[in-house]
């Protein structure tokens, strides 16, 4: 498994990871999945905002992602990013989910952001909220019924992680 930054070259088979969650799981509340030019417009503003994409790669193949996004768009929130993570259904519970956190979570500690925010996508997704957990995060709320997808109702849960000083000192 390697991790590295991701890139044009990365967007089809990305797409083919997110077209999947979109049809048949609960992660995202996306309904369609996006084209390929979508795809490719979100990567380009992820690294137009100077934020991070990384994918996995295995044996050459694009095996998962993870992006961090900026929690809200208010000057206020500048200091709060949001994670999204995305593992191939047939690569699953192999450690790349981990792998592409924990990179991700030293990367915004570097970069000198204070708090990461997990919105998980149904409450029944337990490896995403397990695996949130397992890096530090904390259940901080849960929107009952807020989505509806795939004939029943959805849950989101909000989980948090303080980074570097976290609340207990005045950002630079």
């Amino acid at each position: 498994m390697e991790i590295i930054e991701a890139d044009e070259q990365h967007v089809s088979e990305m797409q083919k990871i997110y077209a999947w969650h979109v049809l048949h799981g609960t992660a995202s509340f996306e309904t369609e999945p996006p084209t390929v030019d979508e795809m490719a417009a979100r990567l380009k503003k992820i690294k137009d905002a100077g934020l991070l994409w990384l994918v996995v790669l295995h044996e050459g193949e694009v095996k998962g992602y993870c992006y961090l996004g900026r929690y809200r768009e208010r000057h206020a929130y500048r200091h709060t990013l949001e994670d999204s993570i995305y593992i191939d259904p047939g690569f699953q519970k192999r450690g790349a989910g981990k792998a592409l956190l924990r990179r991700a979570v030293d990367w915004a500690e570097m970069h000198g952001f204070r708090q990461l925010i997990g919105n998980v996508g149904d409450s029944q997704n337990l490896a995403s909220i397990h695996l949130h957990l397992a890096a530090g995060f904390t259940v901080t709320g849960t929107l009952k019924s807020v989505g509806f997808k795939h004939g029943r109702w959805l849950d989101t849960v909000f989980m948090q992680r303080p980074l570097g000083g976290g609340d207990q000192t005045p950002p630079e």
